[in-house]
């Protein structure tokens, strides 16, 4: 399938963006649905993190949670559930252990729609193990990434996703020295390039198996940045850096949608309401109920404009005397149905803008991400047309404009470290040449001697 840019917003109003519904709904699994209304929970597994189990113990685990969790699902009677299996390590990306981990894993889901019509579906992500110094294309792991996204297509998945790498190098780089430049160069250039790759064949693979191509996140790059900014008192990366690298994934993991994915998309994509408010796919969102990743200062907001509601990371941690799978399944279940019985009587709209008003002038990544923020930045992006590097410069220079908005409303305050960085940024994509190819040559010149793993021919250029 040829990649199709999207050069208008397919959401005709702002206010069309809201939990539960989506321009675009898709169907898949037993019975589910995405964006036709509902919000359902999504438990994310990762059976094999921190272990060195061997292929049959990966089976086991992974049938164990998946017991568990569609066990209390039925107990607490909830209409709809999406597991989501991340296979996390080097053994666990082999084509048995996804071959056997997935099978398992859809036969407790096929078992608990045919018993209780539970509607049921299953994420399948690979993790990117790419490196870039040892190949992005064609290198070992790049082989056995497609083999594993083959076996699980082949073996009950629903969908499959993830979390591609492509351009890291180079914004890790950038995020460390608030070089805002490279992280453009990294997120908005090198990131699309890589995405453009890797989700040409995830489609593919997941057409030729009659499955839905999900979705990406950038949590290689703008997460990093948002991970690093951290809390109200963290200063080790400027919080406007971090609104401006979402900004920038928001036209990176668009990219996705545009090779043939169609949503729901992964959770941790924070950038997600922007490609929602473009694309009007459904999304995977996380956030109050994702504590036990990460503190971050978006749990409400995040829940807004949502199709599935995630809890970040669960692996086995019955054995490590943590919260069970149905005990997060339980937490993700009640915020669902908090939002579906909105739906039903008509306050849905009022849910969804007090979620957001709980968060967005907390920090100027809320500011961005704030659904109405966020569609404007969508329409910053899709009026570059095709142009990667403009449309990313463009939603960097939008970001900046709606955090000095919110400034002069007296709606948030900026240190004096957040004020001179955020104006130095904007001076620099100011600066800027508009011509594509001049910003592509001056990056590669430039980073090519100062980031040494970056190599610009896997990205042919």
């Amino acid at each position: 399938m040829s990649r199709k840019y999207f050069t208008k917003m397919e959401n005709e109003s702002v206010d069309d963006v809201i939990f539960g519904q989506a321009k675009h709904p898709v169907k898949l699994g037993w019975d589910q649905r995405a964006g036709y209304g509902n919000v359902y929970p999504n438990i994310k597994v990762a059976p094999a993190e921190g272990s060195e189990e061997s292929v049959d113990g990966l089976e086991a685990t992974s049938k164990n949670i998946a017991f568990a969790a569609c066990a209390r699902a039925a107990d607490i009677g909830l209409p709809a559930i999406q597991i989501e299996m991340e296979h996390v390590q080097q053994q666990s990306i082999s084509r048995e252990a996804s071959e056997r981990c997935t099978a398992v894993t859809a036969e407790q889901l096929e078992e608990l729609h045919d018993k209780y019509g539970t509607r049921c579906s299953m994420m399948s992500t690979i993790a990117d193990m790419r490196e870039e110094e040892n190949g992005l294309r064609g290198s070992e792991f790049d082989v056995a990434m497609d083999e594993s996204f083959e076996a699980c297509a082949e073996n009950g998945a629903s969908m499959l996703c993830i979390e591609t790498i492509g351009g890291k190098v180079v914004s890790d780089y950038g995020i460390q020295r608030g070089d805002v430049r490279a992280i453009l160069y990294g997120i908005g250039v090198l990131g699309s390039i890589d995405m453009e790759y890797m989700w040409t064949k995830i489609v593919d693979i997941a057409n030729r198996n009659n499955i839905t191509p999900g979705g990406d996140t950038d949590c290689a790059q703008a997460n990093t940045a948002m991970f690093l900014a951290g809390g109200l008192t963290s200063k080790n990366v400027s919080h406007t850096v971090a609104a401006m690298s979402r900004a920038m994934a928001g036209a990176r993991s668009l990219v996705a949608i545009e090779c043939g994915a169609t949503g729901p998309t992964k959770d941790c994509g924070y950038e997600n309401p922007i490609v929602k408010s473009i694309a009007g796919v459904p999304i995977c969102a996380e956030g109050k109920n994702a504590t036990c990743a990460h503190a971050d200062l978006m749990g409400n907001l995040t829940a807004a404009v949502c199709d599935v509601w995630s809890n970040e990371s669960v692996y086995n941690r019955e054995e490590m005397g943590g919260p069970t799978p149905g005990v997060w399944l339980q937490s993700l279940g009640y915020e669902c149905a908090l939002m579906n019985t909105a739906t039903k009587i008509g306050t849905n709209k009022q849910l969804r803008d007090t979620y957001v008003l709980a968060d967005k002038y907390r920090d100027p990544q809320g500011v961005i991400l704030a659904y109405d923020n966020a569609y404007q930045i969508g329409e910053a992006i899709v009026a570059e047309g095709e142009d990667i590097y403009l449309r990313s410069r463009a939603a960097a220079l939008k970001s900046i404009e709606l955090i000095n908005e919110a400034v002069d409303q007296k709606r948030i305050y900026l240190t004096r470290f957040e004020r001179d960085t955020m104006d130095s940024a904007q001076n620099t994509f100011n600066q800027l040449p508009d011509d594509q190819d001049k910003f592509i040559k001056m990056c590669i010149k430039r980073y090519g001697r100062k980031v040494k793993d970056h190599d610009p021919s896997q990205y042919e250029l």
